[in-house]
């Protein structure tokens, strides 16, 4: 049954079937195989979405599009502008403090990677109606495609810093606290960070990058004034959650209603045409997730049902019984997981096949759910998928390839950091 499953699923993942119906045709198959009543694929299907924190998903989403596509995103970047631009390229530096921020307020690396570029492109664009991104970082000494590059990979944080919509649906399967993961899932981000400011610093001198602006203390003040209602949004939904006031699912709520009051109220820079806009872009990028998480039921069902889990972690500990040696091979298997498979995606059809043997090996759930989602956001700078190079070559106009190659030593670099989050639990706060 378990080769019938897999089998199946990836045929139609190679044949073009969309990720969704794939799970539920594979756990289909196995169910009039197995002969077993076709009733528990619906039943399955609704009660895989019946959780409360499932609630968080498309509010986390609405609130991130809602200041991530508004001014609210400028003010930020030019905040972390105005505090290290003067550095020799500055551009760079602020792109991936760039993608931290919006990592705390939109939780999708996707939307952190189009924020950040968009952002770029009104720094680097002259007021020349037709102008491009390209000939202008070339006029001020940039590599173009190794700018596109970084904000590619800076916008893998997205889902590391919280809120994270993967972190989200990893605690639904495996049942555990959204707000402790939420908790762990800072230190990594920053060292997400902190790897790719320290790539970037050296490729600022290897091509000789220009430096910004001087740096001037009323020019902090001024932006700092302009993006504190901006800095409030991350504060006020972790801070609620942390201190208890409100669950991760209601903190997503208020989340919204801030975000709408600020972009109203405060920037007013968003009408009712435009709200309508962004919340038909959140409820497809919502339902999208939904559906795979409703066909994932019968599929996770089915897994259950057989024992395949089990069965594969008495394989695999057939192998070896050292934990390090058994850690190892899961995280290459879930490097190339994010190769081929969206992260929602990855994380609801392996996260039931790795627990058991996890769990077997005394790991903390916790911490195999941060190297979980680290590992298969590196996946969103890795083609074929790679969905953070494809928004950037969609924004810049840059070929895909040239692109890719760029990528290489910040993809790397994050790679360490992943097997350092792997091997070095005391990284995760929550572990020590």
């Amino acid at each position: 049954m378990a080769a019938l499953l897999f089998i199946s699923f990836i045929v139609l993942l190679l044949i073009g079937v969309p990720v969704a119906f794939a799970i539920a045709a594979a756990a289909l198959l196995v169910l009039l195989k197995g002969d077993v009543k076709l009733l528990i694929l619906v039943q399955r299907m609704f009660a895989s979405t019946d959780s409360f924190s499932l609630i968080a998903v498309p509010f986390f989403i609405f609130a991130g599009d809602l200041l991530a596509k508004g001014k609210v995103s400028k003010v930020l970047v030019e905040f972390a502008e105005s505090l290290l631009g003067m550095l020799k390229g500055g551009l760079s530096i602020v792109s991936v403090l760039a993608g931290m921020f919006f990592a705390a307020i939109s939780g999708s690396g996707a939307a952190t990677t189009e924020v950040s570029l968009a952002w770029l492109l009104t720094k680097v664009t002259s007021p020349v109606v037709g102008a491009t991104l390209i000939p202008e970082l070339k006029k001020r000494g940039y590599r173009e495609d190794s700018a596109a590059a970084l904000i590619a990979a800076a916008g893998t944080i997205g889902v590391v810093i919280p809120p994270s919509v993967p972190m989200v649906l990893y605690a639904v399967i495996s049942e555990d606290s959204v707000n402790t993961l939420f908790k762990n899932g800072f230190i990594p981000g920053i060292l997400m960070g902190v790897i790719l400011v320290a790539i970037s610093l050296y490729q600022a001198r290897k091509f000789n990058y220009p430096k910004g602006k001087a740096f001037s203390v009323g020019n902090v003040l001024r932006t700092f004034k302009e993006a504190i209602w901006g800095i409030l949004m991350p504060l006020i939904i972790l801070g609620g959650i942390f201190s208890g006031y409100f669950t991760p699912s209601e903190a997503a709520a208020v989340a919204v209603i801030y975000a709408i009051f600020v972009s109203f109220f405060i920037y007013r820079d968003l009408d009712f045409k435009g709200l309508v806009e962004i919340m038909k872009g959140s409820a497809k990028t919502s339902a999208v997730i939904m559906i795979i998480i409703a066909c994932s039921g019968p599929f996770g069902w089915v897994l259950a049902n057989y024992k395949i889990p089990e069965a594969i972690a008495s394989g695999v500990l057939g192998i070896s019984t050292n934990k390090y040696v058994i850690m190892f091979l899961i995280s290459l298997i879930i490097l190339l997981a994010g190769v081929f498979m969206e992260t929602s995606s990855a994380i609801i059809i392996l996260s039931p096949v790795f627990l058991p043997l996890v769990k077997a090996m005394g790991i903390s759930t916790v911490h195999f759910g941060i190297l979980f989602v680290v590992g298969i956001a590196i996946g969103m700078i890795t083609p074929p998928v790679a969905i953070n190079l494809f928004v950037a070559s969609g924004i810049t106009g840059l070929p895909i390839e040239r692109i890719s190659k760029s990528v290489i030593p910040y993809l790397i670099g994050l790679i360490i950091v992943f097997f350092m989050i792997v091997y070095v639990p005391l990284l995760i706060p929550g572990l020590m």
